[in-house]
């Protein structure tokens, strides 16, 4: 829906979400349907919903092994895969639980990949085993490694056509979305719009670059790749930044995809930022390979050469991705070698599965992923929440940051969203 259809008189809302990915979607679902008799609004920039980061990711379905027992990506992860199968039978939505294996396929990884089982088992992984190179070829027959990690929990989705099922739950219980509405200024009024006879209930004005405007009580933003600009516009902290990080993956010829059954992940290397190349099939039947992870010149840069000055310029100039850049100066130009030339990707990719070769594999799609930083370059890994002082800043929510796994989570981080909310707003 467009603003442009909406009666004046209607554009006033109890409560405006700001962000139509998947944690502003499930988000605006669990408000709506916890307080059926206040209004809510969802504010999304594109012409269609969930359309970056929810509609460019690897689609899967993670079961909790990855994260520090008794954190809340932890907590929220293993929570939220429970709630994301109950919620996909419930709706019949269609997904495939076809597992993960973590493969040792070095010594000293082994260690590691034990240290992860442990890890696992604190999170109540659900049906977590240890495997050894005979059980491995078991699950994956063209896989090889000395030990892995089996987890049949994990499984794949359409994260996008979840998100376009949270939207529409939302809109069947009284939710009104907006599309091609770009937040670009927030501000208390001075004055009740014209008609209004309620007075200054309404006093957060959200405007588009176009003069448009949408009034509320309170506001909820879940910006992704914009969530630090949302809370600059709103008075609130600039930070922590978001720097753009592209993923560019390789795609299996079709002919090849009888290589790959389920998800297949390298063993984590703490000294490193990001997780590794990893193999993943998808529901369409594709097999995605990678991703590597290279800062993007814009926020919404899926293609090698997109460019924008603001976006390229605010992060250079962060001291954060200075820093973060010169504490891994090498691994960095080793993924900006590898996204250019793909053979130095598959010469990793075939560790795992030997008989992989070049001419087996075409360059895919991309993900822009929102990287939070600090200023001293540490990468920001649980969720943030913000909000501010004086008139708007007191009636604002910033979701600052909701790393991977916010998929799987969606729904968990809804429910925890919601839940502060409401203490904040006293809804």
């Amino acid at each position: 829906m467009n603003l442009g259809d909406i009666p004046l008189c209607c554009s006033t809302y109890d409560v405006a979400v700001v962000g139509g990915g998947i944690v502003g979607l499930a988000s605006a679902r669990e408000l709506i349907l916890r307080h059926p008799t206040l209004s809510f609004v969802l504010l999304e920039k594109e012409k269609d919903l969930a359309v970056h980061q929810s509609g460019h990711n690897s689609g899967v379905i993670h079961s909790g092994i990855y994260y520090t027992p008794g954190s809340l990506k932890a907590r929220l992860c293993g929570k939220g895969a429970t709630m994301a199968y109950e919620y996909l039978d419930k709706k019949g939505l269609p997904y495939k639980k076809c597992g993960k294996l973590i493969v040792a396929v070095e010594r000293e990884e082994i260690p590691r990949l034990k240290a992860l089982y442990e890890r696992g088992q604190k999170n109540n992984v659900r049906d977590l085993t240890m495997i050894d190179a005979k059980g491995i070829r078991e699950r994956e027959p063209y896989c090889r490694g000395l030990m892995a990690l089996d987890s049949p929990y994990t499984g794949i989705v359409d994260w996008r056509l979840v998100s376009l099922a949270y939207g529409k739950d939302f809109q069947e219980a009284g939710g009104t979305v907006v599309t091609e509405y770009e937040a670009s200024d927030m501000a208390m009024v001075k004055e009740s719009p014209a008609g209004n006879t309620e007075g200054m209930k309404y006093p957060i004005a959200i405007r588009d670059s176009k003069g448009k405007e949408v009034r509320c009580r309170y506001v909820l933003t879940c910006g992704g790749l914009y969530s630090d600009r949302l809370s600059q516009i709103s008075g609130c902290s600039p930070e922590p930044r978001i720097v753009p990080f592209r993923g560019d993956y390789l795609v299996l010829k079709p002919e090849k995809h009888y290589l790959v059954r389920g998800n297949i992940y390298p063993v984590p290397d703490p000294k490193f930022p990001f997780l590794g190349v990893h193999f993943t099939p998808r529901m369409d039947g594709s097999v995605w390979l990678g991703p590597n992870a290279v800062l993007a010149f814009k926020r919404e840069g899926y293609k090698l050469y997109d460019f924008d000055a603001r976006d390229f310029g605010d992060a250079l100039s962060f001291r954060g991705l200075q820093k973060l850049v010169m504490n891994n100066l090498v691994y960095g130009v080793g993924e900006m070698y590898r996204g250019v030339f793909i053979g130095a990707q598959v010469k990793i990719l075939k560790k795992f599965i030997p008989e992989l070769s070049l001419s087996d594999v075409l360059r895919g799609p991309a993900g822009v992923r929102a990287q939070a930083l600090d200023r001293d370059g540490n990468l920001v890994d649980d969720f943030v929440f913000d909000g501010g002082v004086g008139d708007v800043g007191s009636r604002v929510l910033h979701v600052r940051n909701a790393p991977s796994p916010a998929a799987t989570s969606s729904l968990a981080i809804a429910e925890m969203v919601a839940d502060e909310v409401e203490r904040r707003f006293s809804l």
